[in-house]
């Protein structure tokens, strides 16, 4: 069960989500390598040399856990193509890739992506976001359907609620997320720790879970 000695490769895992899982991995002797546009291993996963790149420097990959998302805040015509390409588009073809190195090194792995809970709820006025990440939610478990079996290569979503971290911060500081509060939908906010946590269960090397959508929200989606 232990994670210790596996690699594991979070792309986008610099925010606060991200930094917080590495912490929990790293703890467990995990090795823990970290990609963002900005911080530790410069990589923009939507252009595929630095997808290829990246996944050259985690020769023995055991574990891919994808982060990378925006908000897509703005004009939704000219948005609508960034938030395709880096809210889907990026996140599935690394996580392709990835499984075709896992298959041909013949080890199980995980795969992990990071979704929202605007993808599995309806949320007025979020459709470039959340349309991109319900897509990418259907193609991951249909690589979990290519991936069962021998080749145990375990393929989930984790669609994080409002999280005290990351792009929801903004927005609570703001008194956007207040009502959920005040009219008892939740206990509280989400804190980085939670998806931490539901990560690294998921990674578990004796897992018996692929092809599923864990809401880590505190009720919002029901």
């Amino acid at each position: 069960m232990s994670l210790a000695h596996r690699e594991i490769l979070l792309a986008g895992g610099s925010g606060g989500l991200g930094s917080e899982t590495a912490a929990l991995l790293e703890a467990e002797g995990a090795r823990v390598v970290v990609s963002s546009r900005r911080s530790g291993i410069p990589a923009d996963i939507t252009r595929k040399e630095d997808r290829f790149r990246l996944l050259d420097a985690v020769p023995d990959l055991y574990g891919l856990v994808v982060f990378t998302g925006t908000p897509a805040r703005g004009n939704p015509d000219e948005m609508m193509q960034v938030s395709y390409e880096v809210n889907y588009a990026g996140p599935i073809l690394l996580a392709r890739e990835s499984a075709e190195r896992m298959k041909l090194a013949g080890a199980p792995g995980a795969i992990i992506l990071v979704s929202t809970m605007q993808a599995v709820a309806l949320f007025p006025g979020s459709t470039v976001y959340a349309g991109a990440k319900a897509a990418l939610q259907h193609a991951a478990r249909i690589l979990a359907k290519e991936c069962r079996g021998r080749a145990n290569i375990r393929v989930n979503v984790i669609a994080p609620g409002v999280m005290q971290a990351g792009m929801a911060e903004g927005s609570i500081a703001a008194g956007k997320y207040d009502r959920y509060l005040a009219e008892d939908i939740i206990p509280r906010y989400g804190r980085a720790l939670d998806v931490a946590r539901a990560v690294r269960f998921l990674l578990e090397p004796d897992n018996y879970i692929t092809g599923q959508i864990l809401s880590v929200d505190g009720g919002i989606a029901l």
